[in-house]
């Protein structure tokens, strides 16, 4: 039997974000799902098809695009070589030449415009700059997500650190006690996504959409991870010091010093996580209920104890 459902592509399949909508998109069932990835023969998820296609490279992605009816945009600012204003305007321009009707963009906060140049994150920035790329492209329906501070970041790239005092926890170039993060799991993005390509008519005219389990602090991660039985600190550090532990540390800097001015979603949070909560195929869980399942204290081993070697 054909399937007959429409298609929704989803670049970086592979990804974090790119990989919760799929598996959302899969499980709503609306759909059929082709996954876009520069490695199509090493994909092994749950999408109904794979495509081999790169957002540098603007022919394949339109080829990729053939017979889509909606796109999931996803940039990279790790990427080497293309910079996230490249990739972002790739995908605008291959899927409307490819005809396609809903296209969703994974942006955040214009950090420049929003603190007046006084922040510099442009891992932020640049995905806000391709926004008017696609509101001017011409799409039937077109619709914008921001992902949140997720979670799974205390199992990278801020998974807890030995402490100069022994202790481990987090060093940080602002109060811990800041409560100005929106978090949540970013695979909860994907119930947004699902919902948003599933209500066209309903932020299909250029809504900002953003799924926030909760506004925390680091004080507040911690305290919660205490409660489950980690034993972890927090520090905080001038933000110049904090600038030379490791690559890229001082972009981070800037963007938490951001933060505590504007909040990480800035002005238009509660729109935006009102906005998402609507259309969403399932919400947020609480970073408490998340942390028992994925950051566990196995016997006595602490975080400390489990955390990689190069950690």
């Amino acid at each position: 039997m054909s399937d007959s459902r429409r298609v929704i592509a989803v670049i970086g399949a592979t990804g974090a974000q790119g990989g919760g909508v799929v598996r959302a998109l899969v499980d709503q069932g609306t759909f059929r799902v082709r996954a876009i990835t520069r490695s199509p023969d090493s994909y092994a998820g749950p999408a109904d098809e794979v495509v081999g296609a790169d957002t540098s490279d603007v022919d394949s992605l339109r080829a990729a695009f053939e017979g889509v009816h909606g796109v999931f945009a996803v940039s990279n600012f790790t990427d080497t070589g293309t910079d996230e204003v490249t990739q972002g305007s790739n995908a605008v321009a291959a899927a409307a030449s490819a005809g396609v009707s809903h296209f969703i963009w994974s942006t955040l906060p214009n950090v420049e415009e929003l603190s007046g140049g006084k922040f510099d994150v442009p891992h932020f920035t640049n995905k806000a700059k391709v926004d008017e790329l696609v509101r001017s492209a011409g799409f039937e329906a077109y619709t914008f997500v921001e992902a949140p501070f997720y979670f799974e970041n205390f199992l990278t790239v801020l998974a807890p650190q030995p402490l100069q005092d022994g202790s481990t926890g987090w060093a940080l170039p602002i109060p811990a006690d800041a409560r100005v993060i929106h978090a949540s799991s970013i695979s909860d993005l994907g119930g947004v996504v699902a919902g948003a390509f599933d209500s066209p008519d309903t932020v299909g005219a250029g809504a900002y959409l953003s799924s926030v389990a909760e506004l925390v602090s680091f004080d507040d991660f911690a305290e919660t991870l205490r409660g489950q039985g980690h034993s972890l600190a927090t520090v905080e550090v001038p933000p110049e010091v904090y600038a030379g532990f490791y690559p890229g540390a001082e972009e981070i800097a800037q963007m938490m010093l951001f933060w505590t001015e504007h909040t990480y979603l800035g002005p238009s949070a509660e729109k935006a996580i009102s906005a998402a909560s609507a259309v969403a195929t399932f919400q947020p869980k609480s970073f408490a209920d998340w942390a028992a399942e994925h950051m566990p204290v196995a016997g006595a081993g602490s975080i400390r104890e489990r955390l990689p070697e190069n950690s």
